[in-house]
């Protein structure tokens, strides 16, 4: 039976295209023999945005997103004018990857100082979000109370969001779905000791579920520890199956068609 996963949040730009013959179409072609017929390349600086957005403008089943990843460096200042002049192209979806991550950020921002930086700049994003009405893509790190207030408090459910590589437990979980948000599982979820996020991962609804690679970074099991692409969404896909008690043809399917409903596409 013909399959079609989708990865929800990958990062083609930091592809080493030295594994695939200097050329991003065959990591499109791995793909696409995996039988993943669509992708969202994630943007995390403005520096690097014009080559996400040239990659998705080359390719029918690459989008692309906009935004500052909360990692970037504080001295950096965009406006919520200006991520919506940038998210104004039929290519770009998706605002983010934002949020919050106080664990990788301890040294830029000490916890003293309360990373109000950090927290300005992602209600900067969910404005822009809201303003575009296009979906937020959040990472979220040692901050989940931060994290889910402020998405409250900045209205985030009028846009929707993909909670991204969720790593957080059930309750977390239980709070973003009452919000309407998505959850979206990596690879993590197939490591051994990964039992918590595996716990969350059964009790989300197949409506509000997807799968992503976050490539090049945490390759699943049976990848781990090689360099992650597109092409090995199907093993978080495969295992989520397993977990679950279905069939991978449903979890293909179900997260296929929340990628469509929630970005607004046409499959």
């Amino acid at each position: 039976m013909s399959l079609n996963f989708v990865d929800s949040h990958c990062h083609l730009d930091m592809l080493d295209l030295n594994d695939f013959g200097q050329n991003m179409d065959n990591v499109i072609a791995q793909a696409r023999d995996s039988q993943v017929t669509d992708m969202l390349s994630i943007a995390v600086d403005l520096e690097s945005f014009p080559r996400v957005l040239a990659t998705a403008r080359a390719y029918s089943e690459v989008y692309a997103s906009v935004g500052l990843h909360p990692c970037h460096t504080p001295e950096t200042l965009l406006s919520v004018d200006e991520l919506v002049r940038l998210a104004d192209d039929p290519d770009v979806i998706a605002i983010g990857e934002t949020g919050l991550d106080y664990y990788m950020n301890q040294g830029v921002c000490p916890k003293g100082e309360n990373f109000l930086w950090q927290k300005n700049r992602f209600r900067t994003h969910i404005q822009a979000a809201v303003a575009t009405s296009k979906p937020l893509i959040i990472h979220t790190r040692d901050a989940r109370e931060d994290t889910l207030k402020i998405l409250a408090e900045e209205n985030a459910q009028q846009c929707g969001a993909i909670m991204h590589c969720f790593v957080e437990d059930i309750p977390t979980a239980e709070k973003a779905l009452e919000m309407g948000f998505y959850i979206s599982f990596s690879g993590i979820v197939t490591f051994k000791n990964a039992q918590a996020i595996q716990e969350v991962a059964k009790i989300v609804p197949d409506d509000r579920l997807l799968i992503e690679t976050d490539s090049p970074y945490l390759a699943p099991v049976p990848m781990r520890g090689k360099k992650n692409q597109p092409a090995y969404v199907t093993y978080v896909g495969e295992f989520l199956a397993q977990l679950r008690e279905c069939s991978v043809e449903h979890i293909a399917r179900v997260t296929r068609e929340n990628y469509f409903r929630l970005f607004n596409l046409m499959p």
